[in-house]
């Protein structure tokens, strides 16, 4: 299990300077799948984008576990994401790119690498947990604590004030568990992560956000055998996002259309992404 406190240090994420830019398209780089954002057309299917580049485990996808681990077949994946999402002039362009919460710093560095060679005008990156917290929080501000169950990731972070306050993670999701397999390895992760938080916490966030209950997200949520077990073993409910398995690209579509309004190129959003 890896954590906050293992050296690793978020660095400056978002790039300020949007001028010029006049359209865009936000990412969310999965183990499993890579899901695109696009406003005018929201989310736009894995098999209308990656064609051939399929994503998943059984393909031997260029994400795995939070790395990139095929940089030359994700370029060209990028590539053709971009190309049908953008066309050929990337000028005036805005790509927003979320990441895992601890994501390493190779593959950080090699999916700037990979986004710059797109030519967007601009580039704004910013992690899953506060991806989706755009898009499902709770607006009354305060601790929250995001739970991101994908394919071969398992992610818990609290935030507080909209800023990572700590985070974990474990190489642990759903492409782990055979077709009859109970999720048990899965929700123990989830509550091992959940009460080392608790214990080096010494500030009541953490127990502040149990008490409103924590953010499932990814496509572990969309089980109830794991939410229900998740939710059973804490002793408090669970919110879930709608459509947890994109809320991070739909919250990081949320900041694209942010970063347009800024730019003066896209009218304000009346709610969230369709």
């Amino acid at each position: 299990m890896r954590s906050l406190h293992d050296g690793r240090r978020l660095g400056p994420s978002v790039r300020q300077d949007h001028k010029g830019v006049t359209r865009g398209l936000a990412l969310d780089l999965g183990s499993s799948r890579t899901r695109v954002w696009v406003p005018g057309h929201g989310l736009m299917a894995d098999t209308d984008i990656c064609g051939d580049f399929g994503t998943g485990p059984a393909h031997g996808g260029p994400v795995r576990r939070g790395r990139i681990v095929d940089p030359e077949s994700c370029g060209r994946m990028l590539g053709r994401i971009a190309d049908t999402a953008l066309g050929a002039d990337r000028t005036g362009t805005v790509i927003v790119l979320s990441h895992p919460v601890l994501a390493g710093a190779r593959h950080r560095a090699a999916a700037r690498e990979l986004i710059a060679a797109l030519g967007p005008t601009t580039v704004v990156a910013l992690d899953s947990a506060r991806a989706a917290a755009a898009y499902a929080g709770p607006r009354d501000g305060g601790p929250l604590l995001v739970v991101d169950i994908g394919a071969g990731l398992t992610e818990t972070t609290l935030l507080v004030d909209g800023q990572v306050r700590d985070a974990r993670q474990a190489e642990t999701g759903l492409g782990d568990l055979g077709p009859a397999q109970p999720p048990t390895a899965v929700v123990r992760t989830v509550l091992d992560m959940i009460m080392e938080m608790w214990k080096q916490d010494r500030h009541g966030a953490v127990l502040g956000a149990l008490r409103k209950g924590p953010l499932l997200i990814g496509g572990g949520a969309t089980r109830p055998d794991i939410t229900n077990r998740i939710a059973v073993r804490l002793g408090v409910p669970v919110r879930l996002a709608d459509d947890p398995a994109t809320a991070v690209v739909r919250g990081a579509g949320m900041v694209l259309g942010s970063v347009l309004r800024q730019a003066g190129t896209a009218p304000a959003l009346t709610g969230r992404t369709g």
